[in-house]
C-alpha cells in the first residue's frame, strides 16, 4: 500500500522560504509521477504542482510560478518543493502523492504558515 510521509513545514515570515520533503513508499517510485496538493480551511485541496516520473515535465499552480520549484531524487524515493518569496496566501497544509492520486491515501501533511 502507498504512504506518503510530508515533513518541513514550519512558520516562517512574508518572503521567507522553506523547502518540504516527502518520502513514499508501496510505488515504483522512479515510474510515477508525483504532486504537491495543500488545503486551507473551508477549501478543497487543489493542485500545486507536478512533475513526472523523470523530471522533464513540471506544472505549477499560476499563483506559484516563479516561486515554487518541484524536484525529485529517485533514488531517495523523495519528491520535494522548494518554496521561496512565500506569501501569507500560501498558508496551508501541503500533502504530496501520485499524479493522478487515484484512491492512494493522503499522508498527515505539513503545516505551512506563512506570517509576520
Amino acid at each position: 500500500q502507498v504512504q506518503v510521509v510530508e515533513s518541513g513545514g514550519d512558520l516562517v515570515q512574508p518572503g521567507g522560504s522553506l523547502r518540504l520533503s516527502c518520502t513514499v513508499s508501496g510505488i515504483d517510485f522512479g515510474d510515477t509521477n508525483m504532486a504537491w496538493y495543500r488545503q486551507t480551511p473551508g477549501k478543497q485541496r487543489g493542485l500545486v504542482a507536478t512533475i513526472n516520473y523523470d523530471s522533464r515535465h513540471r506544472t505549477y499552480l499560476d499563483s506559484v510560478k516563479g516561486r515554487f520549484t518541484i524536484f525529485r531524487d529517485n533514488a531517495k524515493g523523495t519528491v520535494y518543493l522548494q518554496m521561496n518569496s512565500l506569501k501569507p496566501e500560501d498558508t496551508a497544509v501541503y500533502y504530496c502523492n501520485t499524479d493522478p492520486r487515484y484512491t492512494n491515501p493522503w499522508g498527515t501533511g505539513t503545516l505551512v504558515t506563512v506570517s509576520s
